[in-house]
């Protein structure tokens, strides 16, 4: 057993290590709020735009509704056991931790390697849409135009794409595709945006990849930083036998 002038040279140690670990668990615990809140917000406004890039992509949002929901558990549970200077909790905290680690980076890799597919299922669900467009505003056709609207583009090249599609030989291209509101497709093709909506919504991707991998790198780093207090705790209370009185 530890003599007791060593205990008492410990404690302000621990004290310190269990400050900085709840300071830290806060904050784990607000990202898990944030995810479960951005998730809950694509479920409701983007899954349009998820189901053109890919069927799959609709659980995008239900995906980050788990993990908020699990970062929130977790934080919970960080918190609770660096409040009892558990060490066995903190060693599970820690564990966890990791796990989320590894997923995290798992999952980072296999976008990586991906990455090229995003493009191509893009371009073919968003051509499909056109051919399936219609007056009537489906779920598709609505993100159509939400796009064609927001990124001044029309079509997937370009807007000679419209020309194959049953609704261009019936009413002419969408009034999404017009540069200025209150133009007609009959009589004004020239006031049409020419520019077509893959390329755009592929740059504004590429463009944001850049920031995604450095939030990417800074949750993970952050995870580590959890790790190694969690770790570093529960082997300063095991090591010099703490008790909290």
């Amino acid at each position: 057993m530890a003599s007791p002038s060593r205990r008492l040279q410990t404690k302000p140690v621990i004290t310190c290590f269990k400050s900085v670990l709840l300071i830290y668990t806060f904050i784990f615990w607000i990202t898990g709020v944030i995810l479960l809140a951005v998730g809950i917000w694509g479920k409701v406004s983007l899954e349009n735009y998820f189901s053109l890039l890919n069927e799959k992509a609709t659980n995008v949002p239900f995906v980050l509704i788990g993990t908020g929901t699990v970062i929130i558990l977790l934080g919970t549970f960080g918190c609770f056991a660096t409040c009892r200077a558990s060490a066995w909790m903190l060693k599970l905290y820690a564990m966890f931790l990791t796990l989320i680690f590894l997923v995290e980076l798992v999952a980072a890799i296999v976008g990586f390697v991906f990455r090229h597919e995003i493009k191509n299922s893009f371009k073919t669900n968003y051509g499909n849409a056109l051919k399936e467009y219609n007056s009537t505003r489906d779920y598709r056709s609505e993100a159509v135009d939400k796009i064609q609207s927001t990124l001044h583009c029309c079509g997937v090249t370009n807007y000679g794409d419209w020309k194959g599609t049953n609704y261009y030989s019936e009413t002419g291209f969408p009034k999404s595709c017009c540069k200025l509101e209150g133009c007609s497709p009959q009589r004004d093709a020239d006031k049409v945006n020419e520019e077509g909506c893959f390329i755009k919504v592929m740059t504004i991707i590429e463009s944001e990849m850049g920031v995604v991998a450095g939030i990417s790198f800074g949750v993970a780093c952050f995870q580590l930083i959890g790790i190694f207090l969690a770790y570093c705790l529960s082997r300063a209370i095991t090591n010099n036998q703490y008790e909290i009185v």
